[in-house]
């Protein structure tokens, strides 16, 4: 006899139901997010039948692929579900057009998604530990430049607003403007009109040299003093020193950002480059070791996880979607995928139009026929999806002229 089992998760408890194979409840209990909880379950499932001797243990379905208790379940070797909560929300409707819900019926729910539609839900892969740690670190290391990116937006405003000089002075550095190591340290220093054009030239030299800024130190601190000193116009004295302060502030989140950046990548790139599978991934173009590291922390190399390319595009977004009533057919950008993933592709197949020249003459033909630019982007995205898929179950690295064989123009 089969037997299913769901867990509605909360942060402090989850509800477990355990049901056979015609629907029937085996067992409904709640139990608390803790050591004791998990061993509490553990006793729920042998109860209901599970041993360790069972050659099919009871599966489990679940709102999520991450946590404490999804990691305690794969520890165990079971084979555990993650259903998306749309599709449970959904599931729920089709049962209940009462629009009632609770917690307990909720498992229940869960349990029999796995007893009707197993097929159509995804086991939670089995990957390595490594590649878990690689997704980990990745996540946090875009997560933080999403927020080097926002702090820095935020500051560019406020200096619009009262000091746009700075802003004339950073961008004249090259790379990175006011993110730079340099910039931040003279807006500290400096936050207002006022306090900038007072700044001497060995003061400048010094916050250059302190900041790490080894080269053309002398021409560059001449070079701020000028434009902090050029005529302006100026808020009035009490909004301006308010202005500085908040300014300050937002630089020195500013910089706690750029250092988790400068330290997650590090960490990053240091276990990607451990994983067997770095080597494939990197020998495309358009990939180096931290954009590697977002492609392998979405797709994580458990190999059975997209039994081919087709799962892994529209994984991805890259495979459009089809919707056909009557006499109506429409082909639409696929909105629901892995975000993190197409943005990985977004960058990649930029870069790899300017290095590859198959990749450069497939996004022109792709143009040609008619695509939108993002359309050819995602076309190409899609691509190159498909042969790292094979490269990565095949264990080979990319071979362009395997991958982009001269190939008849696309009717337009």
């Amino acid at each position: 006899m089969d037997r299913y089992c769901g867990i509605d998760w909360a942060d402090d408890h989850h509800d477990i139901a355990v049901i056979d194979d015609t629907g029937t409840v085996l067992a409904k209990e709640r139990v608390r997010n803790d050591a004791d909880g998990f061993a509490r379950q553990l006793e729920i499932l042998a109860d209901a039948g599970d041993s360790p001797e069972d050659p099919i243990p009871i599966a489990i379905a679940i709102e999520t692929d991450r946590g404490l208790w999804v990691a305690a379940l794969r520890a165990t070797d079971r084979v555990v579900y993650a259903i998306n909560p749309l599709s449970a929300s959904r599931y729920r409707s089709q049962r209940t057009v009462s629009g009632a819900k609770s917690d307990a019926a909720d498992a229940v729910m869960l349990a029999n998604i796995l007893r009707l539609d197993a097929d159509s839900h995804r086991q939670i892969p089995d990957d390595t530990d490594l590649a878990r740690a690689i997704k980990v670190f990745a996540r946090a290391q875009q997560d933080a430049v999403w927020a080097r990116t926002a702090l820095g937006n935020q500051i560019r405003s406020l200096l619009k607003d009262y000091f746009p000089t700075a802003l004339t002075a950073f961008d004249g550095l090259s790379g990175g403007g006011i993110t730079r190591a340099d910039a931040r340290a003279v807006l500290i220093a400096a936050p207002t009109p006022d306090a900038a054009a007072k700044l001497t030239l060995v003061r400048l030299r010094a916050l250059l040299r302190k900041a790490g800024r080894q080269r053309n130190v002398d021409a560059a601190a001449a070079r701020l003093r000028e434009v902090f000193r050029a005529e302006q116009l100026r808020q009035p004295e009490l909004v301006e020193h308010a202005m500085g302060i908040h300014l300050q502030s937002l630089v020195q989140r500013l910089d706690a950002a750029c250092n988790a950046v400068a330290t997650l990548t590090a960490a990053t790139t240091e276990h990607f480059e451990r994983h067997p599978d770095a080597k494939i991934i990197t020998s495309f173009p358009g990939l180096a070791a931290v954009s590697g590291a977002r492609l392998l922390a979405e797709i994580g190399d458990d190999r059975t996880r997209f039994a081919d390319a087709r799962g892994l595009k529209a994984y991805a977004g890259a495979s459009p979607v089809t919707r056909a009533s009557g006499k109506r057919t429409v082909v639409m950008h696929r909105q629901i995928k892995n975000n993190r993933l197409a943005s990985v592709g977004s960058f990649w197949t930029l870069v790899a139009i300017q290095s590859s020249p198959g990749a450069r003459e497939h996004f022109d033909r792709r143009r040609t026929s008619g695509d939108w630019s993002r359309q050819a982007q995602r076309h190409l995205f899609g691509k190159l999806l498909g042969q790292l898929h094979t490269c990565l179950r095949t264990r080979q690295n990319y071979d362009e002229l395997r991958a982009f064989p001269l190939a008849p123009v696309i009717a337009a």
